[in-house]
Formats: C-alpha cells, sequence, structure tokens
C-alpha cells in the first residue's frame, strides 16, 4: 500500500479522535518501525498537519480541528476529477486498464464521495468513437519516447497503406482522436484519423532533429481539414442561430459584426467539408455571404438533399 493511502488512513483516525501513534500504522500496514515515522514525519514536515503527541493517550491528535489534507473534502476539486475521468471516458478512452485504476483509486481513497459524485456528472459528446487499447497505448508511447512509429491505415474510401511516421501531437476533436505526424513516404506533416489506424509498431527512437510542425499548422483555418487558408467565410446568423452562435468559439481569428437582422461570422477556412456541415446545422438561419464559391457550394449540396427528399 502507497505512502498516500497510509497518511489518509492515519488522518481518518486523527479525525475521529482515535489518538493513533507508529504501532497503529505497523499493525495495520504491516511496516516497519522506521516506516511508520518516516509517514507520520512526512506528515508534520511535508504537508503541514499540525500534529501533538498525547502522553496519557500514547497517541498523536491535531491541534487544529479545520486541519484537512489536499484533496479532501474541496467540492471543486472532486468535481474536476470526476469531470475529467467522464470526458476520458467519453472521448474512448474509459477501457484503458489505466484509467480504470486511476477511478479505482479516487473512489477509494482521495476522496469521500467520488464515487457518488461520479454518478452525478454527466460527458455526453456525440460521435464518440472508441480506440483499440493497446493501438492508442502504442502511439502514446512512440510521442513520449520519440520514436519513430510504423502504422497500417485504412482511409474513408477503403484503401489500405503502410507508413512510417514521426508521431508528434494527440489531438481530440469533436470526440475524434488525431495523430498529428510527419509522413516519412509523403514528407510532409499529416494529420491521422486514429480510429482507422488498425495497427501500430513502435521503430527505432529518432536521432535526426525532428520535422517540427509550424506553430499555425493546427490553429491557422477552420475545423480540424487543416491547411493553408483558402478564403474567409463570411455566414449571416439569424433568430435563434444568432443568438447561439453569438456565444460560441468557432476559431481564434472569427470576428463577429451585429448585423440589423443577427450577426455576421467571419472565419478563414482551408477546406469546405466541415464548414458546410456546420452551416446546415442551423438551417434557415444561415446564410453564405462570402466567397461565392462557398455559396455555390451550399447550393449544390442542399439540391442535391432537396432531391432524395421528392416524393
Amino acid at each position: 500500500m502507497s505512502r498516500l493511502e497510509r497518511i489518509y488512513a492515519f488522518h481518518q483516525k486523527l479525525k475521529n479522535n482515535r489518538y493513533p501513534n507508529a504501532q497503529t500504522l505497523i499493525q495495520e500496514f504491516e511496516l516497519s518501525r522506521a516506516t511508520a515515522h518516516r509517514d507520520i514525519s512526512y506528515m508534520r514536515d511535508r504537508l503541514l498537519a499540525p500534529l501533538a503527541f498525547d502522553a496519557s493517550r500514547k497517541g498523536f491528535y491535531y491541534t487544529e480541528d479545520d486541519f484537512s489534507l489536499p484533496f479532501e473534502d474541496s467540492p471543486k476539486l472532486l468535481f474536476l476529477m470526476g469531470l475529467l475521468n467522464k470526458m476520458a471516458d467519453e472521448a474512448g478512452l474509459g477501457s484503458l486498464p489505466e484509467m480504470k485504476k486511476l477511478e479505482k483509486r479516487l473512489s477509494e481513497l482521495i476522496a469521500p464521495g467520488y464515487e457518488e459524485l461520479m454518478d452525478n456528472v454527466l460527458c455526453q459528446w456525440i460521435e464518440v468513437e472508441s480506440l483499440a487499447p493497446s493501438i492508442f497505448e502504442t502511439i502514446v508511447e512512440a510521442v513520449v519516447r520519440t520514436c519513430v512509429l510504423e502504422i497500417g491505415y485504412c482511409s474513408v474510401t477503403g484503401s489500405k497503406s503502410s507508413r512510417l511516421l514521426e508521431p508528434q501531437r494527440l489531438i481530440n476533436y469533436q470526440g475524434r482522436w488525431y495523430l498529428l505526424a510527419f509522413c516519412l513516404l509523403r514528407q510532409d506533416h499529416r494529420l491521422f484519423h486514429m480510429a482507422r489506424i488498425e495497427t501500430a509498431v513502435i521503430g527505432k527512437k529518432r536521432t535526426e532533429p525532428p520535422h517540427q510542425a509550424a506553430e499555425s499548422f493546427l490553429d491557422e483555418s477552420f475545423g480540424i481539414f487543416l491547411g493553408q487558408v483558402r478564403y474567409h467565410a463570411k455566414i449571416q446568423f439569424t433568430g435563434t442561430a444568432a443568438e447561439l452562435v453569438r456565444r460560441q468559439y468557432w476559431h481564434g481569428k472569427q470576428r463577429i459584426e451585429e448585423l440589423e437582422n443577427g450577426i455576421c461570422l467571419s472565419l478563414p477556412v482551408s477546406d469546405d467539408r466541415e464548414i458546410i456541415m456546420k452551416i446546415l446545422q442551423y438551417g434557415a438561419n444561415a446564410r453564405v455571404l462570402a466567397p461565392e464559391s462557398l455559396r455555390l457550394r451550399m447550393v449544390e449540396e442542399i439540391n442535391k438533399m432537396t432531391q432524395i427528399y421528392k416524393f
């Protein structure tokens, strides 16, 4: 059992006026006397516990009734820990052994009431994809150890390829995991959809200077489809859509202009696909003002949708 667990057990006895001592730790956790004394010293010297020894009771007590250990009785920290665990689950990482271990440790040790909190925190993302734990762990290890990674990749069209990568960064976007890496086959940076990685094997450690992506690579344009900015989209939102989008963050370089009838959202775009999906989400309350090429793409998509709903 870890020192942290022993300290919390000792702390609970102090709070309950049980007057524990070194012998209490020795008997409960089968420690050496030296280790028990080190635990008590750690509480006093490192955690600043207001410990005093009562000779008549042959045990310790707190001289301050309101003393608490880190994380104890802290609703904000409790909530944060619960939220992070729920988010990991929603991000497709809930099956990882490390996450299960962390949840068990938190529920049993750090925070009384944690288990109840977990039942009262709900995180829901749509389109969440589960990842094979073994592949995710291999990719994480390659990123941390700065090793080359060999993957088997299946594109959205079903074509398969083998790639040798220099992995650089893990990205979770809208519930999906992506790997930013330098592709040695294409000699360029690429974003790989991790749910489409079918095999992953760690290679040798990189010895050459890394091919670092430019700082602007990930945030230059809107959405997950990265690349150079092709245009700045201008979209008019009206009605309830205007009220919603006015408070939303779509991109770091977005601009919102108030109009007589709603708002105009401007933002840089490199690929039409995701921006079209976002605009369609707001139906007749969203209208493309510029550029003309995007407006025509919207007209084309709406016409196709109209055709499939005709009786």
